[in-house]
């Protein structure tokens, strides 16, 4: 059996015998937890271990856990400050930064993988312009090499921590007002503008084992007129091509309105999966979850990128693990 292309979410806490049978399906293939589904880290454990025994090979498990205004996961687990601060402390000491941003991932990783987490979408490669009010203090930094330094001490934490990282919003959602949630953004930017600043972090990152990227649902009509997550000319021509990247490319939401160009919701996952995304979202819409199930016509999930999402190692027990103590120490004075 293989995996599908399709990433759902669940309503609440528990699996219920409906989602069982969603999850099931053949084009189903991994999972994205949001704070609905948590109640303890006991309940957190249990959720994954119930969906990891629903198929072989497991479904997927991620969810968006990037800290600051993004954690989904609070109880039990680190509060992790938004990535902005570590952007603050590199003005101050660089190195110093960069080994909080390290902790920072492995301290993620660790957590999650200890929950039966295998992701989460993280870390933001967005450059903050001052415009948009959705990613802020989401973004490490203004300037694209602080942001390239930082994400790639972060992924590096990640990767020792056994999770895998995904950069986004490719290219970049920085630089526009719109909130792609509930809007259609439009970035008037040329290309070459758009490479000089946002993808220099992606580039610095796919050279080092970034695994997943998943672009924004923004319009760069300069470049080509679709949102960048239906664009052939964005994921084929530019990401896979010019930036070399190799690994999984995941749609954003495709219930939110930055997609609603596409058309309905089956014809929006036909239209990523034909741009290039290996796996789509389809979030806060079960009904759509449905439509897409039952419509989509596709092949399985690539295997060797899916393999590379997957969590890595035995999570040992967190109190014997001596660099998380000393990450965890770290993190926790930034936030004092």
């Amino acid at each position: 059996m293989t995996l599908g292309p399709v990433m759902l979410d669940l309503a609440g806490p528990r699996l219920t015998a409906e989602e069982r049978e969603r999850l099931r399906h053949p084009s189903a293939g991994g999972v994205i937890l949001f704070a609905r589904n948590f109640e303890s880290p006991r309940q957190l454990l249990a959720l994954t271990t119930g969906i990891r025994a629903l198929r072989r090979p497991e479904l997927l498990i991620a969810a968006d856990h990037e800290g600051g205004r993004v954690q989904r996961f609070q109880e039990g687990f680190t509060r992790i400050p938004p990535m902005r601060s570590l952007g603050e402390r590199w003005e101050i000491d660089a190195a110093e930064a960069r080994a909080l941003a390290d902790a920072t991932g492995y301290v993620i990783a660790v957590e999650l993988r200890s929950h039966g987490v295998d992701f989460s979408f993280a870390p933001v490669l967005d450059v903050d312009f001052g415009s948009s009010s959705v990613i802020g203090d989401r973004a490490f930094s203004d300037e694209p090499d602080v942001i390239a330094a930082l994400a790639g001490a972060f992924v590096a934490g990640l990767t020792a921590g056994g999770a895998a990282s995904v950069g986004k919003h490719f290219p970049g959602h920085g630089h526009v007002k719109a909130d792609s949630h509930v809007d259609v953004p439009v970035d008037e930017r040329g290309l070459g503008e758009i490479e000089a600043a946002d993808l220099q972090p992606y580039r610095g990152l796919i050279a080092n084992g970034l695994a997943g990227v998943m672009p924004a649902h923004v319009i760069y009509p300069a470049v080509d007129g679709r949102p960048a997550g239906f664009s052939r000319v964005w994921l084929k021509d530019i990401l896979r091509g010019r930036l070399a990247f190799d690994g999984m490319i995941f749609s954003d939401d495709l219930s939110m309105e930055g997609a609603s160009v596409a058309g309905g919701v089956v014809q929006r996952a036909e239209a990523a999966l034909a741009a290039g995304c290996d796996m789509i979202l389809v979030c806060n819409a079960p009904q759509a979850a449905h439509e897409v199930l039952d419509g989509l016509k596709t092949g399985p999930l690539d295997r060797a990128r899916a393999e590379r999402m997957r969590g890595r190692g035995t999570p040992k027990p967190l109190r014997s693990d001596t660099r998380y103590a000393s990450a965890v120490a770290s993190i926790q004075g930034i936030l004092a």
